[in-house]
């Protein structure tokens, strides 16, 4: 059987346990490591490119910033504002002390900062979609639905994987127009509209059998911003790579290369369905 694929079988099932039924508390903790281990493998890969970032500050900082959205999932985000000026501001002072050479203080200071707003709170975006009311808000739901959080996400990485996978298979049998030659020389034309076309059917699926009380519409609008985006956020992370002449962030899934590789899409995704929410809430 295919590494790639027999990796996935194995991870599947933990995972849709942790994005459906898991206590808040567990679903931290796996959203913890998993930022973690992105963060290790985007500092290798800024090291790689020649930058120095201030790592240490960074696991903290990332940490922290899931933990706060952890406490606050049904705020105003306040804290998390707060959390990110204070982390900045810290940064900015740390790497005056740190930066032997000033020619690397712009460099150390912006990767630093990036790389926490890029992995640690775009995927801490998770939280706030599992357990707050913004789904059920959002959608027009009754509040008290207690299946709406687990029903975005797992809307979320269906969609997702459902892009990654029908791109995948039609790009490889019929891809014959390039798409970013120049980022990711095997992404075609045709793969990334059949991922878009499957992203939407996945989800018109999943509405239809097992979310029958939220708007069809809006489930396929939202599928379809989270498919476009995650393609995007692919296409993100393939540009830094080649930037740092890598063929993939690391090595710790079999077939899929590191956990970089196969988050890129939710750290696009997760936000923008998140901030989807946010503004259709404002509307109801």
């Amino acid at each position: 059987m295919n590494l790639r694929v027999l990796t996935a079988l194995v991870l599947i099932p933990p995972v849709v346990y942790l994005i459906g039924w898991s206590p808040k508390w567990l679903l931290l903790a796996a959203v913890v490591a998993v930022v973690e281990l992105c963060l290790h493998e985007f500092f290798q890969l800024c090291r790689q490119a020649d930058f120095k970032p201030l790592s240490a500050l960074g696991y903290v900082a990332g940490a922290a910033v899931c933990a706060v959205r952890a406490l606050e999932t049904n705020g105003p985000g306040t804290y998390s504002l707060l959390l990110l000026v204070a982390f900045v501001l810290t940064t900015l002072t740390v790497a005056l002390v740190t930066s032997r050479d000033l020619k690397t203080y712009l460099g150390a200071t912006a990767i630093t900062i990036f790389g926490v707003v890029y992995i640690g709170l775009a995927f801490s975006c998770l939280l706030p979609l599992r357990f707050s009311q913004l789904g059920a808000r959002g959608l027009g739901l009754p509040e008290a639905d207690p299946s709406a959080g687990r029903n975005l996400l797992l809307l979320l990485f269906l969609v997702v994987w459902a892009d990654d996978t029908f791109a995948y298979l039609v790009g490889r049998a019929v891809g014959r127009r390039m798409l970013f030659p120049s980022i990711s020389p095997k992404k075609t034309l045709e793969g990334s509209v059949a991922g878009l076309a499957g992203s939407l059917l996945v989800a018109w699926v999943f509405a239809g059998l097992f979310w029958q009380t939220a708007n069809l519409k809006e489930v396929i609008l939202l599928a379809g911003l989270v498919a476009l985006f995650g393609q995007i956020g692919d296409l993100a992370e393939s540009a830094m790579k080649r930037g740092a002449n890598l063929k993939d962030s690391g090595s710790v899934l079999p077939g899929h290369g590191g956990m970089l590789d196969r988050v890129d899409s939710l750290l696009f995704g997760a936000p923008v369905l998140w901030l989807s929410l946010v503004i259709m809430g404002f509307w109801r």
